[in-house]
């Protein structure tokens, strides 16, 4: 998998624990569909945590159904690898490494109503489809601007970036 980070990852010194993820990335002429988050104000990747014993193709599509309501992913093609460590909020570890296997996702079209679980539901998550120069934009300026940032804010707006540089221009 291609390494999508601007520079080397270091681990945070301390107890870690590894959480590996996968981030859809679903495409429609210049737009991207991504999820809103209220509580954050802030634009993410549809994707989640790679439960165990599921292949990641299980998971992409499981968290790409749950949170946006895709009814079918039709094909996949690897983007890259974003991984980030992170200090942990619980008492069990210091850190947290998380390893985010990026992929272009084909879908069917389809959507049915999200599943979202119950801390996406209080945080005001919903899908939509947003340009994505406007999704980077807002996302900047919630950077810049907001005392409740989420703390994958600073993946997704590198990530978007990537999107747009690597996988947009191609399309314009």
């Amino acid at each position: 998998m291609y390494s999508l980070n601007p520079t080397p990852v270091i681990p945070l010194p301390g107890t870690c624990f590894t959480r590996h993820t996968t981030r859809a990335i679903v495409l429609e002429g210049q737009k991207i569909l991504l999820l809103y988050t209220a509580r954050y104000n802030d634009y993410s990747l549809p994707g989640g945590g790679v439960d165990e014993h599921e292949s990641i193709e299980q998971a992409l599509f499981r968290e790409l159904r749950e949170e946006t309501g895709a009814e079918s992913l039709l094909s996949y093609t690897e983007f890259g690898r974003y991984e980030e460590y992170r200090s942990w909020y619980k008492h069990d570890y210091d850190t947290i490494h998380i390893i985010s296997d990026c992929y272009v996702c084909e879908t069917c079209g389809q959507f049915s109503q999200p599943q979202m679980e119950d801390y996406e539901h209080a945080n005001g998550m919903k899908p939509v489809w947003v340009n994505i120069d406007e999704a980077i934009s807002h996302n900047q300026k919630t950077l810049a601007n907001s005392e409740k940032q989420g703390q994958s804010l600073v993946r997704e707006l590198f990530l978007l970036q990537q999107i747009k540089d690597r996988l947009m221009q191609n399309s314009m």
